[in-house]
C-alpha cells in the first residue's frame, strides 16, 4: 500500500507531534509534570517521622500511619517522639531496635532550633544537613521550598480550571445569544472588572482565616473576564461560518450547536492563554504571601520566603533560592505556553482548510 492511502492524521495528532517538536517546551512540560507527580510523594521524601520502625519486636510506620507519642519508644519528652534523635540514642546504645528515615529527614514546618548541629540564631547558611540553609525561625528552607512546589502549582491549576469553566460558560452564552443578553452580559462583566480585587481579599482574609482552595476560589472569581470576552469575542465569530448555518438547518438542538460545533472550534486561543494563567495564578499567591494576605503560617509558601529574603538580604540563601526557584518554574510555564501557541497557531494547522 503506498503512503498516499495512508490515513491522515488528526489535527489533535498534528498539533501534538508540533508542540513535541518544540524542544525546550516539551521538556519543560515533562519536567514539571514529573516533579509535580513526585511532590505528592515528599512525606515518604522528605519528612521527620520514620519510614519504619523497629521497637522491641513491633513494626510501626510513622510517615503513613500519623501522630506517636515520644513514650511509645521510651522518649522521656512530651509530644511527638524525636526519630531523628531516637536513631542516634539507639545507634549510641546499641541497642536491637532500630528505623529508617526518609532520604531528607527534615519537616517543613519543624523548628530545627534544638539540633546539636545548628549553632547560633537562624537563619543558617546551607550545610551538609540542610543543602539550602534554614529560614529565620530555623526550619528547613529545602523541605519548604519543595512543599511549596506542590502548594503552588496547584494552587495556579486550581485558579486556571475554575476561571476557564466560569469565563467560558458565561463567554459562550453572550456570545451565542447576542442581542440583550450579550448587552446585559456585558455591562456585569464591567461592572464586575471594575471591583479592588486586593480589598475584597483584605477584607475576606480579616473574616475567615485564608486556605488554599479558598483563595482559589477569590482568584477565579476575579480572573474570569478576560476569558469571558475571549470566548464570546470566538463564538461571534463562529456562529457565522457555514458549517453552523448546516447544522442549524438540519434541525440540531442549541445545545447540539453550542457544544458540539462552535466550541471546539472555538478552544484554540484559550488553551494557548492557558499557561500564561498558570503563571498569573502562581504570581498573585506568592504576592498575596509576601504582603501577608495568603496562606496562614506555617503552610510552606514561596512568597513567604520571599519576604524573607527581602528582610534578611545579607543571608543570600534566602534570596537566591527562593527567587531561583520561582524564576525556574515560571520560565517552564513560559516555555509550554510557547509551544502550545505555537502547536495551535491556526496558521499552520486550520480546521477550515
Amino acid at each position: 500500500m503506498g503512503r498516499s492511502e495512508d490515513k491522515p492524521l488528526s489535527v489533535f495528532r498534528r498539533r501534538w507531534r508540533r508542540f513535541r517538536s518544540m524542544k525546550r517546551g516539551w521538556y519543560s512540560f515533562l519536567a514539571l509534570v514529573v516533579l509535580y507527580l513526585l511532590s505528592f510523594a515528599l512525606p515518604l521524601f522528605m519528612n521527620n517521622r520514620a519510614l519504619i520502625v523497629s521497637h522491641e519486636g513491633e513494626w510501626t510506620f510513622p510517615a503513613l500511619s500519623g501522630y506517636h507519642a515520644a513514650t511509645d519508644f521510651g522518649q522521656r519528652r512530651i509530644g511527638e517522639a524525636d526519630y531523628r534523635g531516637l536513631q542516634r540514642d539507639w545507634e549510641e546504645a546499641g541497642s536491637d531496635s532500630w528505623l529508617m528515615m526518609p532520604l531528607y529527614p527534615y519537616h517543613p514546618n519543624e523548628s530545627l532550633l534544638r539540633e546539636p548541629h545548628l549553632e547560633g540564631r537562624p537563619p543558617h547558611a546551607p550545610n551538609a544537613h540542610h543543602w539550602l540553609g534554614t529560614d529565620n525561625r530555623g526550619r528547613d528552607v529545602f523541605a519548604r521550598l519543595c512543599y511549596g512546589f506542590r502548594i503552588s502549582i496547584t494552587f495556579g491549576l486550581g485558579v486556571v480550571v475554575l476561571s476557564y469553566l466560569i469565563g467560558m460558560s458565561i463567554g459562550q452564552v453572550l456570545g451565542f445569544f447576542g442581542g440583550r443578553v450579550d448587552i446585559y452580559g456585558q455591562r456585569f462583566v464591567e461592572i464586575w472588572s471594575g471591583l479592588p480585587f486586593l480589598y475584597t481579599v483584605i477584607i475576606i482574609s480579616s473574616i475567615l482565616t485564608p486556605s488554599v482552595w479558598l483563595l482559589v476560589l477569590v482568584l477565579a472569581v476575579f480572573r474570569w473576564m478576560n476569558i469571558c470576552l475571549y470566548m464570546r469575542g470566538e463564538f461571534y465569530r463562529e456562529k457565522k461560518r457555514e458549517y453552523v448555518a448546516a447544522a442549524i438547518a438540519q434541525g440540531e438542538s442549541r445545545r447540539s450547536i453550542m457544544f458540539r460545533h462552535i466550541l471546539p472550534n472555538s478552544l484554540t486561543p484559550i488553551i494557548s492563554f492557558a499557561p500564561f494563567g498558570l503563571v498569573a495564578a502562581i504570581s498573585s499567591l506568592v504576592a498575596l504571601d509576601f504582603l501577608g494576605f495568603g496562606l496562614p503560617a506555617p503552610t510552606p509558601s514561596w512568597g513567604e520566603l520571599v519576604g524573607q529574603g527581602l528582610d534578611n538580604v545579607r543571608e543570600w540563601h534566602l534570596v537566591v533560592f527562593p527567587l531561583g526557584a520561582l524564576f525556574l518554574t515560571l520560565m517552564m510555564v513560559v516555555f509550554i505556553g510557547e509551544a502550545i501557541r505555537e502547536a495551535f497557531d491556526p496558521k499552520v494547522f486550520s480546521r477550515l482548510r
